[in-house]
Order: C-alpha cells, then sequence, then structure tokens
C-alpha cells in the first residue's frame, strides 16, 4: 500500500487472520495489520480517536456479535470513518450478500480461495487496486 495506515482486518476465524498476514507479507506490504475479531470491535477500534485510522478496511461478513453487513450499516452513519475503503473477503457466495454490500457502499467483494496461492493472489490484486487509486485523505 502507497500509505503507511493500517490495515484493518475484520475476521473472526483465525487461521483466516493468520492467512492474510501471512499472504500482506509475501507481497511485501508492510503496512501494520490490525485484526478485530468481530464488527462491534472493529467498530470500537475506529471509534476510538487515539486510534489512526485504517487505509483500508478487509471486511469478513460472517461474525458473531455484529456481522459484516451490521457493521456497514454503522459504518455508513459515521463520517468520520464512512469514507474508508472497505473490501468484503468471505466465504459467502450469496448474491442477497453481494447486493446488500454495495449498497451499503463497499469498494470491492472478493470469495475467500481455498487454495493458498489463489488467496495470495487475492490480496495481491486488493493491493494493487488500492496502491493505484486515490484515495481521500481521512482526518484523524
Amino acid at each position: 500500500m502507497r500509505t503507511k495506515r493500517p490495515i484493518l482486518l475484520v475476521e473472526d476465524d483465525g487461521v483466516d487472520a493468520i492467512t492474510v498476514s501471512r499472504a500482506l507479507k509475501e507481497i511485501h506490504v508492510t503496512n501494520k495489520l490490525v485484526h478485530t475479531a468481530n464488527g462491534e470491535e472493529a467498530i470500537e477500534y475506529l471509534t476510538n480517536t487515539n486510534n489512526i485510522l485504517p487505509a483500508i478496511i478487509l471486511l469478513d461478513l460472517r461474525m458473531p456479535k455484529m456481522n459484516g453487513i451490521e457493521f456497514l450499516s454503522l459504518r455508513k452513519e459515521d463520517p468520520r470513518i464512512s469514507l474508508i475503503p472497505v473490501v468484503v473477503l468471505t466465504t459467502s457466495d450469496e448474491e442477497k450478500d453481494r447486493i446488500d454490500s454495495f449498497r451499503l457502499g463497499v469498494a470491492g467483494y472478493m470469495e475467500k480461495p481455498v487454495d493458498y496461492i489463489q488467496f495470495v493472489e487475492v490480496i495481491r490484486t486488493i493491493n494493487l487496486y488500492w496502491t493505484l487509486s486515490e484515495l481521500p485523505e481521512l482526518n484523524d
């Protein structure tokens, strides 16, 4: 990523979180990875003014306490965090989840591949897109 802001991963599965971390290292992304286990923890992180706002949020949809769709709804209501790009990274292939996600302002929707090499390519694609994108300046 071009910016040195952290990447926020909202993911309840520990194995998937480790896989994302390894994939980012493999493609030489040096941004700090901040991991929260559900939407509730992510909102707490994002609304804490002591934290640096992330450059991007990688979001799973199916999580306990507050799922990804609920998180997206709350995010959209908060002007401080609503401009942070979100890419859904999930196992859900349901059309309703895609439609709801885009209605709530996601920048992309990717299904998690089972194969590690394909997973790395998905992360590489996300990184390339955000490296080339002109993002708004966020005020912390």
